[in-house]
């Protein structure tokens, strides 16, 4: 006799596709998150003060890792991997911590290392905690992690505004002097250029998704044109080379970037464990604790291992979620193929190498859109936060307000001890901190709603025109103190 498998038990990210179309489909993945990619190794790259093959070498391996990443998460082993079609890249999450940690433990290569020690310890203490991470996320709801999320997007503007801008002050014979050519009207008209093709290609159907890649590809083009840029940034790239493990130096440990890294890694969980069940809601899937724990053991297993490689934490791109439930591709195994790709350009310099041909402009005309897209994210997530009879507003005010202190006044914290400046001078790691107490503070130490709310957490006087006119109109009645207008019973 023979048995049939019931066709409910066939998950549908199992679905198997040509060869021809799965590898279509995952290059059109790759396609989607590649500049996402590139970026945080170039603006971290920048930030130790790198160029030439070592800038081309944390391209190459950041490349390397999200391939590899990509494989474990959709393929998996047992406790590693989702196995849904989700892909991995390098977080952004980490980029204003990491450069902060750079500043403030001597810079260049050294201050790279203590990045890698900081990721090395942060992301074994993910992957030992990610199964009982479903008791820690209710600390990061919409209103903690929105508020996140946007201070990462304000934090990184003024990396894109220095890479148009280049920098006010260069070394030169080992001595500090202006930069004739910082602000100059050739370079800020590239990265408007570059900035109008993104827009324009943005509102054709067929080029919105790969709008920022091919931005970049006319903005280098042009850039080649007006000598702005030159093929001798391939340098001697070899064709072929697997990433030296290590290569600039051993990690260092250092306890204020530990904190920080580890704050960091939380919102990356965060992150993780909300794309994973946003995507096993569109693919139509079950995704229970088990699988989440798994998924975020694979991804905290990839940023563990990503210092040996050279590169940083990896987290599931969202960006690809969307464009699961656009495409209506839900294989895993394409989004597979897409990570095998990733994982060999990432073993060929001379391609990593290419993305040295894009010159700063470039890059910061594309950052206007690509960085203010991640803030543009948060507020979309702050916009979901009921703020009705609650202190909700204020939670976001001072969170927002001490992730941007760092941006508008660097040397804010100078004054305090080294480790604190590590943990404040980062945005993204003084916003998290300030939005997850004052969220205990406000919603989970004294829950309820008060009915008072502080004057500054109020509704603006026209909102509350506007509710007493509503109800007003519904035949309710507008109390004289003010508070909740009561609405009419209903009629029976």
């Amino acid at each position: 006799m023979t048995t049939t498998t019931p066709a409910a038990t066939v998950r549908p990210e199992d679905e198997r596709l040509s060869p021809g179309r799965t590898l279509g489909y995952g290059l059109q993945h790759i396609l989607a998150m590649f500049g996402g990619v590139i970026s945080v190794p170039l603006i971290i790259g920048g930030a130790a003060g790198l160029s030439g093959p070592e800038l081309t070498l944390l391209v190459a391996s950041g490349l390397f890792l999200s391939g590899a990443a990509t494989i474990l998460q959709t393929l998996g082993v047992p406790f590693l991997g989702a196995q849904l079609p989700l892909v991995q890249g390098i977080s952004f999450a980490a980029v204003s911590t990491m450069t902060a940690i750079i500043g403030s433990t001597g810079g260049g290569t050294e201050g790279l290392r203590h990045v890698y020690g900081a990721i090395v310890v942060a992301a074994v203490v993910g992957f030992v905690i990610a199964p009982f991470f479903a008791r820690i996320v209710r600390f990061f709801p919409p209103v903690v992690t929105g508020t996140i999320i946007t201070v990462i997007g304000l934090s990184l503007m003024p990396v894109a505004a220095r890479w148009i801008t280049g920098q006010e002050m260069i070394t030169v014979d080992g001595e500090r002097v202006p930069n004739e050519s910082f602000g100059n009207l050739r370079d800020i008209g590239l990265a408007m250029f570059t900035l109008a093709v993104v827009l324009v290609l943005a509102k054709i159907k067929a080029t919105s998704r790969l709008a920022v890649l091919l931005g970049l590809v006319v903005g280098t083009v042009a850039a080649l044109i007006i000598g702005r840029s030159s093929f001798s940034a391939l340098g001697d790239a070899s064709i072929l080379g697997f990433p030296t493990p290590f290569a600039f130096g051993m990690p260092m440990f250092e306890v204020g970037a530990i904190i920080s890294m580890t704050i960091v890694v939380l919102v990356i969980m965060v992150e993780t464990t909300a794309d994973i069940l946003a995507v096993g809601e569109v693919v139509g899937t079950k995704v229970d604790s088990r699988r989440v724990a798994d998924g975020l053991r694979a991804d905290m297993l990839s940023s563990a291992v990503a210092p040996v490689f050279n590169t940083f934490p990896a987290t599931a791109f969202a960006q690809n979620v969307g464009l699961v439930a656009l495409t209506g591709i839900k294989s895993r195994f394409a989004v597979a193929a897409g990570g095998a790709v990733l994982l060999l350009l990432g073993l060929s310099p001379v391609l990593a190498g290419v993305v040295n041909l894009i010159p700063g402009p470039v890059l910061g005309g594309a950052g206007i859109v690509l960085f203010g897209t991640v803030a543009a994210s948060g507020v979309r997530t702050l916009s979901k936060v009921d703020y009705q009879g609650n202190n909700n507003l204020v939670i976001v005010a001072v969170a927002l307000a001490f992730g941007v202190i760092p941006v508008v006044v660097p040397t804010f914290w100078d004054q305090f001890p080294t480790w604190f400046v590590t943990i404040a001078h980062s945005g993204i790691s003084a916003a998290a901190i300030v939005s997850v107490l004052l969220n205990l503070f406000f919603n989970v130490l004294l829950p309820g709603r008060p009915k008072d709310p502080s004057v500054i957490a109020a509704a603006p006087p026209l909102m509350v025109q506007a509710e007493e006119a509503r109800v007003l109109a519904d035949g309710g009645t507008v109390p004289d103190d003010m508070e909740q207008p009561t609405k009419a019973a209903p009629t029976v």
